[in-house]
This record gives structure tokens, C-alpha cells and sequence, in this order.
């Protein structure tokens, strides 16, 4: 792939990204949305780097569009999700799909709010627990869905993803 190609489709996932901010997901904070799932597909279909770099930039300009409810802690969380986001790629690849997903799930819905405890409380990171699952949930049983259909779509076009000849 082209590095224009590259810069074009890894804008379409963080545009996606945002575009999924808008899908809010109740919450005690406004930030929880269904932006994940453009990373994760980004991390399948183009590499564990760029899924990385697309869930990092997704979070930040979904907490931005619902004004840093948690700060400065954004920054972690991004590093959070870019971290998700790789590994999710990583697993993918591998073919290990459904591990793959049980492990964003996971971590990103129990895991990741853990790690608040001792900055936000017991009770906040308790009650931010059942919607950054719902999220999680959403996010990643649709990324599984869709990206064999984008790699469909994307073998019948013009512009290939994974490095793939065309044939």
C-alpha cells in the first residue's frame, strides 16, 4: 500500500472514530461512545500500529467532543485504548479472533477502570464499569462482524489493505 493510500484509509478510521463519538453510550461521564470499533478494524485490516495510533487519536477527540469530563486521565485512557487496540491487531492477525475480542471486552470494559481506583474512588470507577462494558460489548462483536466485509469490499477495489496483490 501506497503511503498515500496508508495516510488516506487511517484517516477514514479516525474520521469514523469520531463520527462514532456521536453514538453515546449512558454513562456517569459523557465520554463512553462507540468509537472503538473503526481501531479495531483499522488493527485487523491494516496493521496493530496504526489500530493503535486510530483508538489513541479515536479517544482523544471523543473526550474532546464531550469536553475531558476525567481531565488529564484522557492521556492515560488513550494509551489504554492504543494499547487495546494493538493487541487486538495483533491477535487478529493470528486468527485468534474471538480471543482477540474476549480480550478487548475484557480489558477495556473491567480492566482499563481498574486502573482509576486510587485516583477516582471506589464508587466512580464502580459505576463506570457497566457502561464501558456495554460499550465494549458493542464495540467489539461489531468490529468482528464488519471487517470480513470490509476486506471484501476492499478485494474487489482498487486500493488494497494488507499489503495484498491483486490477483
Amino acid at each position: 500500500m501506497t503511503r498515500n493510500k496508508h495516510i488516506a484509509l487511517f484517516t477514514a478510521f479516525v474520521s469514523l472514530a469520531v463520527a462514532g463519538s456521536f453514538i453515546k453510550i449512558p454513562s456517569p461521564i459523557g465520554s463512553v461512545a462507540f468509537d472503538s470499533m473503526p481501531a479495531l478494524a483499522a488493527a485487523a485490516l491494516m496493521s496493530p500500529w496504526t489500530g493503535l495510533a486510530v483508538a489513541c487519536f479515536g479517544h482523544l477527540l471523543t473526550a474532546a467532543l464531550a469536553g475531558f469530563p476525567l481531565g488529564p486521565l484522557h492521556l492515560v485512557v488513550a494509551v489504554q485504548m492504543g494499547l487495546l487496540g494493538f493487541f487486538y491487531g495483533v491477535l487478529y492477525r493470528k486468527n485468534a479472533k474471538t480471543a482477540a475480542t474476549l480480550m478487548f471486552i475484557i480489558g477495556n470494559g473491567v480492566l482499563a477502570p481498574l486502573c482509576f481506583w486510587p485516583v477516582l474512588g471506589k464508587a466512580v470507577v464502580l459505576g463506570l464499569i457497566p457502561s464501558l462494558l456495554a460499550a465494549a460489548v458493542l464495540n467489539g462483536l461489531t468490529a468482528l462482524v464488519i471487517i470480513p466485509r470490509i476486506k471484501r469490499a476492499f478485494r474487489h477495489s482498487a486500493m488494497r489493505i494488507n499489503h495484498e496483490k491483486k490477483s
